[in-house]
């Protein structure tokens, strides 16, 4: 247990941001599992409206430093790779 003010104001600020990330992160799988979802049903017009919301939040997860840049760099790649997999 903390015992100075600023521990227990960290602690505070701590699990606020880990609200924060765990809520980006599981919006951004989420994302990630509806984008393969309309690609398996060939669903071209749903995938190509859902892919740039999907890349939208992996860049500001990256940004807030909620995931490593390559982990989003890899992220947006199979995304990609994904969504051209359709028009062949």
């Amino acid at each position: 247990m903390a015992h100075s003010l600023s521990a227990k104001k960290r602690i505070r600020q701590n699990e606020k941001a880990r609200l924060a990330n765990r809520s980006a992160k599981r919006e951004i799988k989420t994302l990630a599992k509806k984008l393969a979802e309309f690609v398996d049903e060939k669903s071209v017009d749903e995938a190509k409206a859902l892919f740039p919301t999907l890349i939208s939040r992996l860049d500001k997860a990256a940004k807030r430093h909620i995931y490593h840049k390559n982990t989003i760099a890899r992220q947006k790649s199979q995304a990609t790779r994904l969504l051209n997999s359709l028009g062949k």
